[in-house]
């Protein structure tokens, strides 16, 4: 390095000289001169960690995200987005080059080269273009899905009824409609009489349940839950040649749903953590998560929610799962989820309002001390395409903190064509396997069969209605051994010491109690 590099830039840059394998962010910026031989890096085995990415709308956090993205990807990481507003499908293709770019690659020592990356577009439940990713309700489980309708605890219990008299007699819940017909038939009188062993609904819980499945399914949910159910090793994929696929999921047609986004990630979550077995810390991630806009995950969650989000990002790293969050301000992000994020990219913040200086002042204070930068000024003079970053060095420690003049992705900069994304969707190996909805019998179609006889045959009584022999996949979540999802950390344990799940196992017996243990959650071990 040059003896007229500032004795500061110096001080910062051997703290980000690492000797394992990194992304390159960018190159240390001081008093608006960017140095290109002070790189801003972070060590590839430290991403599991988790971080944050954070800015004023503008500021360049699609962008960031991009760039490591496309990172991981060479590095053969698969890289998982979620993508709100539609803008960065553009991963998929080269960038263009331009001026303003060769001008970027020039201020921080890039050697840019236009390239994509390996890429698979999903849209939740086919709402938008993608390959549909959908969940059967069995597999969200009564617990998780009372969290998303907001139940309390007594119609928390009353679901779970419900979940275990329809694994009991063969009633499967693929679908919205499916549970529907089934709470019906139990607030019915022939339905009473047989719940009159294990307990009952009543009709204003059985009232509350269904208006909000109403107000869930006119969210569009109602196209997310069903068949064929994704299978989250998709995302582990990479392509040939070794480069990690970018799993990009498209939400334009949802961004006003927040709490069907919100449902997908938590069943994602879990998923995932029950299905990949530990692994401790690797030289690198399996997978690293974005989730952009990310207060849309915790704005109006419960409690009980926001601590199982919380440990499952606890535990999920020991899985090999990195998780970033993409939001305004980490303010958007629970203190408890925030201190567990070791890497931040933070670019400039606003302070016109009173409470934006309040964010600021709050931003300034989850960054290590820094000698050669005065954070609040710095953190609303920063140009589109600067940020403030601390990562953590190979040895788990605080690097300094960086103000960085960040590199241009070499992907391109904005959203692929509607043509591009569709062609990119035909072309998929994956849309075969999910793109067409199957709707099989199930309980709707058994119950309104029932229905229609003169003399309408007994449901069998519990216990003795095995389910008949279909085509499914292997290890649904009622065949799980109880001792596994009872052991289970991070969202599903959570769930596990839910008050009211243990209250209505006890009361309703043993053997109640392991089924519902089996079958309240879809993170059913299908791989081998």
């Amino acid at each position: 390095m040059s003896a007229l590099v500032p004795s500061a830039v110096r001080e910062i840059a051997d703290g980000y000289a690492f000797t394992g394998p990194a992304l390159d962010l960018g190159a240390v910026l001081l008093d608006g001169t960017a140095y290109a031989g002070a790189p801003v890096r972070v060590p590839l085995a430290v991403l599991n960690r988790h971080g944050l990415v954070a800015g004023a709308t503008g500021t360049g956090k699609t962008k960031t995200l991009q760039l490591i993205a496309e990172q991981l990807s060479a590095q053969g990481v698969p890289v998982f987005l979620a993508d709100i507003k539609g803008d960065v499908s553009g991963v998929a293709a080269p960038g263009e080059p331009g001026e303003r770019t060769a001008a970027r690659a020039a201020e921080v020592g890039q050697d840019w080269r236009p390239h994509g990356c390996p890429a698979e577009f999903y849209a939740l439940g086919g709402l938008g273009s993608g390959i549909p990713l959908r969940a059967t309700v069995t597999s969200f489980g009564p617990l998780l899905l009372a969290k998303v309708l907001d139940l309390n605890e007594t119609q928390e219990a009353s679901l779970g009824l419900v979940f275990h008299y329809a694994d009991r007699n063969g009633l499967e819940l693929y679908d919205l409609k499916d549970l529907t017909a089934v709470i019906a038939f139990l607030t019915s009188p022939e339905g009473k009489e047989e719940l009159k062993g294990i307990g009952g609904i009543s009709a204003a819980t059985a009232g509350v349940i269904l208006r909000s499945l109403t107000l869930l399914e006119n969210e569009g949910a109602g196209a997310f839950f069903g068949e064929p159910e994704f299978d989250t090793a998709e995302l582990l994929r990479t392509a040939d040649g070794g480069a990690g696929v970018v799993s990009v999921l498209e939400l334009p047609a949802v961004q006003d749903r927040p709490r069907l986004f919100s449902t997908f990630l938590m069943w994602l979550l879990a998923d995932l953590y029950q299905e990949l077995p530990e692994v401790g810390d690797l030289d690198r991630p399996k997978l690293v998560f974005f989730f952009d806009e990310a207060h849309l995950l915790f704005k109006g969650a419960s409690k009980a929610f926001l601590e199982a989000i919380t440990q499952t990002v606890r535990l999920i790293r020991s899985k090999g799962v990195g998780i970033f969050f993409v939001t305004q301000t980490p303010k958007d992000v629970p203190a408890d989820v925030l201190a567990q994020l070791g890497n931040r990219v933070q670019h400039a913040l606003r302070a016109f309002t009173p409470d934006d200086a309040k964010a600021l002042k709050a931003t300034v204070s989850t960054f290590p001390k820094s000698p050669a930068y005065d954070l609040g000024e710095v953190l609303t003079s920063l140009g589109t395409g600067e940020a403030v970053i601390t990562v953590l060095s190979e040895k788990g420690a605080p690097t300094p903190v960086a103000a960085t003049r960040l590199r241009a992705p070499q992907s391109l900069m904005g959203p692929i064509g509607p043509a591009a994304l569709q062609a990119a969707v035909d072309g998929s190996a994956l849309a075969g396997k999910y793109r067409d909805a199957i709707d099989r019998e199930s309980a709707y179609e058994k119950l309104a069969a029932r229905a229609a006889r003169p003399e309408a045959e007994p449901v069998p009584e519990p216990g003795g209605g095995a389910e008949p022999e279909r085509e499914r996949a292997p290890e649904r979540p009622s065949e799980r051994a109880p001792e596994r999802a009872q052991e289970s950390g991070g969202l599903l344990g959570s769930l596990m010491n839910n008050p009211a799940l243990k209250s209505f196992a006890r009361s309703a017996g043993t053997q109640l109690g392991r089924e519902i243990s089996r079958s309240l959650f879809g993170t059913s071990r299908r791989r081998r």
